[in-house]
C-alpha cells in the first residue's frame, strides 16, 4: 500500500494546531473561566527523533520518527527518551504525571483517584485497556498502531478518560464501560473524541469475521477498496457512544494510509505506536 496523505490530523475541528510533540491538541473549557480538561494525540513525526516522516512521505525504516511503546521491539533507550520528552512536554500544560495503560485488549476500567494513586506507587498501569480519574495533573496515555484512541472529558466535572479500541475490545464495549466509570465519578456531559485509526477501506477481515462484528453493529460491517470484506472499528465505537449519550467526534487520518502514522496492519510487528491523552490540568 502506498501511503497517501489525507486530512492534516495535526489542526483541530476548530483550526487551532497543536504545538511540540503534540500535533492535535484541544483545550475544552470547564465553564468556568478557566480550562477544565485537555485532549490530545501525538504522530510517528516529533522533536529530534531522526528521520521523522512528513505528512504523506514514506517511512524510512522501522521505528523511525516518534515511537512511545516499550512492548513492539523498539530499543528501550530510545523509548524513555521520547517519554521523557513528552512528560517534559505535558508540564507547561499542567501535568504532573503521566500514566501510560498495558492494553490487553480487554474491556477492564483502571479507575485512578488520589487515594489509589498515593497507596499504588507510580509506573505503567495495570493491564487495563481503558482508565479514568478525576485527578488533576495526571495525564492518562492509550497507545495505538490502528486501534482506536478514544479520549473522553467532562470538562466542568474535571474527569476525563482514555480507552484503547481495537476490534475485539469495541465489541466488548470497552470506551462504552470507560464512559460509565466516569460518569460514576461524576460526569455528565462527555465529549468523546476518536483519534487516527484505521479506516473501514483498509481493514481486511475474513467473511465470517466481517458477519460477527456486524450481528453487534451493522454500522461496522463494509469493503476495502477492492471489495472485500473489511471491518470499520471506528464507526462501531461513534455509534455506541452517541447512543450512550456522549458528544462524539471522529479526526481524521487512517493509520495504514498516512505514513507520519503508525500501523501494524501496514508495517508488521516493527511498528512503533502514537498516543492519545487526556488530562485535568493542575
Amino acid at each position: 500500500m502506498t501511503p497517501t496523505p489525507g486530512p492534516d490530523p495535526g489542526r483541530d475541528a476548530a483550526g487551532a494546531g497543536g504545538r511540540g510533540l503534540l500535533p492535535w491538541s484541544r483545550a475544552l473549557p470547564d465553564g468556568r473561566g478557566g480550562t477544565g480538561a485537555v485532549l490530545a494525540h501525538t504522530t510517528r513525526a516529533g522533536g529530534g527523533w531522526s528521520p521523522s516522516p512528513a505528512p504523506g512521505a514514506p517511512a524510512v525504516g522501522p521505528y523511525d520518527g516518534l515511537d512511545l511503546a516499550l512492548h513492539v521491539g523498539d530499543d528501550p533507550v530510545a523509548v524513555r527518551a521520547a517519554r521523557r520528552a513528552l512528560a517534559a512536554d505535558l508540564a507547561p500544560r499542567g501535568v504532573r504525571e503521566v500514566q501510560h495503560l498495558q492494553q490487553v485488549h480487554g474491556a477492564d476500567v483502571a479507575v485512578l483517584r488520589a487515594e489509589r494513586l498515593r497507596t499504588a506507587g507510580r509506573g505503567d498501569l495495570p493491564a487495563v485497556d481503558a482508565a479514568v480519574t478525576d485527578v488533576p495533573g495526571l495525564a492518562l496515555v492509550v497507545l495505538v498502531a490502528d486501534c482506536v484512541p478514544v479520549l473522553l472529558a467532562d470538562a466542568g466535572a474535571g474527569v476525563v478518560g482514555v480507552a484503547h479500541a481495537g476490534r475485539r475490545g469495541a465489541v466488548a464495549g470497552t470506551a462504552l464501560r470507560a464512559l460509565e466509570a466516569m460518569r460514576d465519578l461524576g460526569a455528565r456531559d462527555v465529549v468523546a473524541v476518536l483519534g487516527p485509526s484505521i479506516c473501514g477501506r483498509c481493514y481486511e477481515v475474513p467473511p465470517g469475521l466481517r458477519d460477527e462484528v456486524a450481528a453487534v453493529s451493522p454500522v461496522a460491517a463494509t469493503t476495502t477498496w477492492d471489495g472485500r470484506p473489511a471491518v470499520d472499528v471506528a464507526a462501531l465505537v461513534l455509534e455506541q457512544l452517541s447512543g450512550a449519550g456522549a458528544r462524539v467526534e471522529q479526526l481524521p487520518g487512517c493509520t495504514a494510509e498516512r505514513a507520519d502514522l503508525w500501523s501494524y496492519r501496514r508495517d508488521g510487528a516493527a511498528s512503533g505506536r502514537l498516543a492519545g491523552l487526556a488530562w485535568v490540568p493542575a
